[in-house]
């Protein structure tokens, strides 16, 4: 099972990305007015009607661009941001938003109806710089059938993590190279804070946690819960993914059985947030609104959690029956404000390697 959601990657620093500043001279239709360019990384999916629907309601022929992981797409369009690549950039989200608005990536564009967004995801309310697209939780999955047959409890929150019974067990991404990876850090600098999280790694480490570079090897070829994992006789019952991961298992099964093979840690997850906005130097403004407006519309957000498995931030979109049965959002996850994220982020990636790696 491959989800194409599970993918994002995040490159830590502009520096990790050689590009050319001056932007591409090959505009591939940004410029038109009947049409409007999508920038995100490759994680982006939509139904075929529902993007047909949006044409034909918008006259806008919708071009998108997917240019790599979500850090690496992110650092290209500030590279390219005198000159940009299309008119609209989806997949920022809050690990690396600051960069973002700090570098003046976006222009101000309040949607319409970001009224009906759930008001916890609403950021830069005074310019309007950036609008919530969808929200997810990275978190701690377990394979059901390995304690079950253990006849031990998995594990419930990251104290759980670094105790003997979970020895040899986990597997996570690199926080350096990976969405999920630095999330999970994310998570631990939240819980423990400034002067503790470093020690629980200490701990982690100690525990037999194996570090692998990205979310494809880390759950489908070393956990042992996933069909993948399965078909690689992986040994680590216990993997750093997302609270939707469960569902993914239970929909791209055939048959589908009756529950999820798979749960969630809920006392492990940390909450991600993504955003679009309307790039600064647009050559489609009026395009580029038109699009900000039905990425939040109705119809986008019912359609998008079983195609990016994430959930929708509007309030009145409808999360789908498997989302709340096998995968629902956690109740208490980790949060850090974009701006700590911004101001530590690099160092923390730092002393994770450093302390984990070396």
């Amino acid at each position: 099972m491959i989800i194409k959601r599970k993918t994002t990657a995040v490159v830590i620093g502009l520096g990790l990305v050689t590009l050319s500043a001056c932007g591409s001279s090959d505009s591939g239709g940004a410029g038109d007015s009947k049409t409007v360019t999508l920038v995100s990384h490759d994680s982006w999916d939509v139904s075929k009607s529902v993007l047909a629907d949006f044409e034909k309601q918008s006259g806008y022929k919708v071009r998108v661009l997917e240019d790599g992981d979500a850090g690496q797409a992110v650092n290209k369009a500030i590279l390219t941001k005198d000159n940009p690549q299309g008119d609209v950039f989806f997949g920022v989200d809050n690990t690396l938003l600051s960069r973002a608005l700090d570098n003046g990536l976006f222009q101000s564009y309040e949607a319409k109806g970001s009224d009906q967004i759930v008001q916890q995801y609403r950021v830069d309310q005074d310019r309007h710089r950036v609008t919530p697209i969808d929200s997810g939780d990275i978190c701690v999955n377990y394979d059901k059938a390995y304690f079950s047959k253990h006849k031990l409890a998995p594990p419930a929150s990251f104290d759980d993590l670094i105790k003997p019974a979970y020895k040899n067990l986990l597997v996570t991404e690199n926080a350096g190279t990976s969405s999920p990876g630095l999330g999970f850090l994310l998570g631990t600098a939240a819980k423990y804070g400034d002067d503790g999280w470093q020690d629980y790694w200490k701990k982690l480490k100690a525990n037999g946690v194996k570090v692998v570079d990205g979310w494809e090897q880390a759950y489908n070829d070393e956990f042992s819960g996933s069909a993948g994992g399965k078909k690689a006789k992986a040994d680590r019952p216990l993997v750093v993914s997302y609270a939707s991961s469960p569902p993914a298992e239970v929909i791209y099964a055939d048959p589908k059985p009756k529950t999820a093979p798979t749960g969630v840690a809920s006392g492990t997850c940390f909450r991600q947030v993504e955003y679009a906005g309307l790039l600064s130097n647009a050559k489609n403004t009026k395009g580029g609104k038109a699009l900000l407006d039905f990425l939040i519309s109705v119809e986008f957000q019912d359609d998008m959690p079983l195609n990016m498995f994430v959930y929708p931030v509007r309030e009145s979109a409808q999360v789908p029956e498997e989302f709340v049965k096998f995968g629902p959002q956690a109740k208490n996850p980790e949060t850090l404000a974009p701006a700590k994220i911004a101001d530590n982020r690099d160092q923390w990636v730092k002393s994770w390697t450093s302390l984990v790696l070396k």
